[in-house]
This record gives C-alpha cells, sequence and structure tokens, in this order.
C-alpha cells in the first residue's frame, strides 16, 4: 500500500516535535525569566554593579558584605564577622586571590583551579542563560514543579564544565525561585540550595533583596539581607588586582555595625561569594 504524502508528513512531524516542543518551551522559559528581570537590554547595559548588605551563618555569626562586579568578569568581595575581613578578588582573566582566617588562612593566597573555577561563574553578572551558546552552557525543561506551595517551572543547566545546575522559576512571574547545584567543604561537594525573596526594582531590573542557602528550605545556614544595589558605580582597577595589604591591617566594619561570634565548628565556613547564583 502506497502511503500518501500528507500521511507521510503526518509521520515525520510526530517524530521530531516532541524535541522541537520541548526546546522551544525551554527557550521560551528562559526568555519570559529574562524579560520578567526588566530585559535583556537592560541587563547587558549593565557595566558594574555594587552589592552591600548583612550576611549571616546561623543565630550568632553575622557580619557586613560588599561585592563589587564589572566587565568582563572582575569580582572583589569582602565580608567582616567579628573583627575577621575575609577577601575574594578575580581580575577577569586568569588569577585570583582569597583568604579566609574562618578556616585558618590568614595571608592572602592564590586561588586553587577549583577556586578559580568557581570564582569565574560567580563574576558573571549577567548569569549563565545570557549569550548561554557563546558561553558553551546548554540547559532544558524538566518540567512543572512546586517550590513549597509554589508552582514553578524548573530548568535544568549543564554549563561547558559538566557541572549540573536546576533553576526553578515562578510559574507567574517567571522570577527564580530556587537554584540548586553543589558546594565544595573540605573535598566533598555539598547538595546546595538557594531561595529567592524579596524582589525589588533597581533603575528598570529587579533582583532578589534577600537569599537563603543550605542543603533545603528547612536547613538553611546561610542567609542574606541585601541594603543597597548599585548599578553603573564607578569602581578603581586596583580593587581587582592582588591585595597589597593583610587583612587584618585593613579597615574593618564601620563604628556601630553588629558584630558576632565566628561561625560553630560543624557550620561551613564561608567560602563563596555572597553574590546571588543567577
Amino acid at each position: 500500500m502506497k502511503m500518501t504524502r500528507k500521511k507521510a508528513l503526518w509521520l515525520v512531524w510526530l517524530c521530531v516535535s516532541p524535541v522541537a516542543v520541548s526546546a522551544q518551551t525551554g527557550t521560551q522559559i528562559i526568555g519570559r525569566a529574562l524579560s520578567a528581570r526588566g530585559s535583556i537590554v537592560k541587563i547587558l547595559a549593565v557595566k558594574s554593579q555594587r552589592v552591600t548588605g548583612t550576611i549571616s551563618f546561623g543565630e550568632d555569626a553575622t557580619g557586613p558584605f560588599v561585592v563589587e562586579l564589572e566587565r568582563p568578569m572582575k569580582m572583589h568581595m569582602s565580608l567582616t564577622l567579628q573583627d575577621q575581613n575575609m577577601i575574594r578578588v578575580y581580575d577577569g582573566k586568569s588569577a585570583g586571590w582569597a583568604n579566609n582566617p574562618f578556616a585558618g588562612k590568614l595571608d592572602i593566597q592564590d586561588m586553587t583551579e577549583d577556586e578559580l573555577k568557581n570564582i569565574s561563574d560567580e563574576s558573571d553578572f549577567d548569569g549563565p542563560f545570557v549569550d548561554a551558546k557563546r558561553k558553551g552552557n546548554r540547559f532544558e525543561l524538566v518540567g512543572k514543579d512546586k517550590v513549597a506551595d509554589q508552582d514553578v517551572w524548573r530548568i535544568k543547566l549543564i554549563t561547558k564544565n559538566g557541572d549540573i545546575r536546576y533553576y526553578s522559576f515562578d510559574a507567574k512571574t517567571y522570577l527564580l525561585v530556587r537554584w540548586e547545584g553543589e558546594r565544595r567543604y573540605k573535598g566533598q561537594l555539598i547538595p546546595t540550595q538557594s531561595f529567592f525573596h524579596d524582589y525589588r526594582v533597581v533603575e528598570g531590573l529587579k533582583f532578589a533583596f534577600k537569599i537563603d542557602s543550605g542543603t533545603s528550605l528547612s536547613n538553611l545556614t546561610q542567609k542574606l539581607v541585601i541594603d543597597t544595589i548599585e548599578l553603573n558605580p564607578t569602581i578603581d582597577d586596583s580593587e581587582f588586582a592582588k591585595p597589597a595589604t593583610s587583612p587584618a591591617t585593613e579597615p574593618t566594619a564601620p563604628p556601630g555595625t553588629p558584630t558576632a561570634a565566628p561561625p560553630k565548628a560543624d557550620t561551613p565556613t564561608p567560602g563563596s561569594t555572597p553574590a546571588p547564583p543567577h
């Protein structure tokens, strides 16, 4: 029996449509998420950024932090807890420096290969979905999900390094609700989630001003409360060079800033930027 042209075309459509629809749907969701933030045009118009606020590791460890970012991928982060100042710097190319007094590393040291890999991701404040193909990132729609009682679209991201992360976007507003990935701690990869709240508009772009992180919604060990987000501030180039002085001699928190005891022994010490995952 001869197959009619119409039937043949129908069978071809059935074979290819699931892939096409899935790819298109994932792309549509990311497009709506970028539009929900304010538009990709406004995102790309940001050349530098300064974020200030308070970071908490449990009830007895709270202090101020500042993150400065500048294109192409420069970053300078500092936080202060109980007069201990932690610094992480990336020059946007291939070099980075950090200390971590909470892990017994008081002096500024060159970053390890793993640390450079992490910080180069963190310093990309456009996020992994902007110009994803050029960055070597791939993403796909997992499907509908829930975060607490909130309906979300869940997107799987595969980075150029093969790392896998999941992003959950509110099904109504398309704003990011949850990020899922892994953080390295004492040589182990620990599953981590971040939850985003209190979105506000800054110069036409929406940002979450409260970010809670931990292994689950019921076990949140790091909390960020952002006070200000400045877009396109002037940042001196020296901020992205190797620090010339020991953090112990640098000014700590301004007078009147609340401080607390260092993190407990069983709490992962600060080792990554307070800048929110994108």
